[in-house]
């Protein structure tokens, strides 16, 4: 069986083909300019194989979800220039007659985590899936399905306390200043500091702010959701930045839930190379094929 993923990120397309063991067989990269040539690119590519069966797209956003509206399938009021009303399904059917799996790149990220977790004998219902990079997002998965019904969460703008010393830093997003997203996406570093994240030691107190936030972001998940675990991924997290959260989220929570095991219960992907939309996508393309 071979299966198409497009995890579409505002600054690459990552394409790939592959099978139901979610083993990827062949991928390119595709920078991300404007939808008529992204696009005309990945249907380029996908067209080299005669066999495809099905096609998962995991996609930033804000992208419409909802099958009774005349927007499914499209990227809406995202602040990506020239990318906001794109029809995104619509120019993938225009050029196959193959089912097609469309969803947020974190709900993709979400459910390769969720597969992998069984494939590696982790038998949980339940993750929440963020990513902190160039913006911030979270997939939420509860007793095995996605949450949202009006549409995809934007756990990216929850607000949040801020850090006594970080108030003069007003956030970057352009629609809220200071929500999660305006305060720990990989930009603020430059914002705050005139440097790239990479840049700057995990020694600088910036990231015990950055760890701040984090934390509060993974208690309010913790508190509505209780899931099985949180994984974090994207290119602001590493293995000792989730030391500084773990930290900060057991002295924000002050044991008021228990969530076992702090090391498995705030955790980085399973996938490797932050390669979880691409199995997720794989995953889904299965289940679109089988409906």
């Amino acid at each position: 069986m071979l299966l198409g993923s497009i995890e579409a990120g505002g600054t690459k397309f990552v394409c790939a083909v592959g099978n139901e063991d979610y083993r990827i067989l062949d991928s390119v990269h595709i920078k991300t300019t404007t939808p008529a040539e992204t696009l005309q690119k990945t249907v380029d590519y996908f067209k080299q194989f005669k066999e495809l069966q099905a096609i998962a797209v995991s996609s930033f956003g804000p992208i419409e979800l909802r099958k009774n509206s005349p927007k499914y399938g499209y990227i809406t009021n995202t602040p990506k220039p020239g990318w906001a009303n794109t029809d995104f399904v619509g120019r993938l059917k225009e050029a196959f007659d193959l089912p097609i799996a469309w969803t947020t790149d974190v709900n993709g990220s979400a459910y390769g985590e969720y597969v992998m977790a069984t494939l590696f004998n982790q038998k949980i219902d339940s993750l929440v899936y963020f990513t902190i990079g160039t913006g911030v997002g979270a997939g939420e998965i509860v007793n095995g399905r996605f949450i949202g019904d009006l549409g995809h969460p934007e756990v990216g703008h929850v607000r949040l306390k801020r850090h006594p010393d970080d108030l003069d830093f007003k956030g970057i997003c352009p629609y809220h200043g200071d929500c999660l997203e305006g305060l720990v996406s990989g930009p603020t570093f430059e914002a705050r500091t005139g440097k790239k994240g990479q840049d700057i030691p995990l020694t600088d107190h910036v990231w015990d702010i950055m760890a701040f936030y984090v934390a509060q972001a993974a208690i309010q998940e913790t508190l509505l959701f209780r899931p099985a675990k949180i994984v974090f991924g994207g290119g602001v997290v590493s293995e000792p930045f989730l030391k500084k959260v773990r930290a900060q989220f057991k002295d924000l929570l002050n044991n008021y839930v228990d969530v076992g095991n702090l090391d498995q219960y705030i955790v980085m992907p399973l996938v490797k190379n932050n390669g979880s939309a691409t199995v997720g996508d794989f995953a889904l393309a299965v289940e679109e094929l089988n409906k």
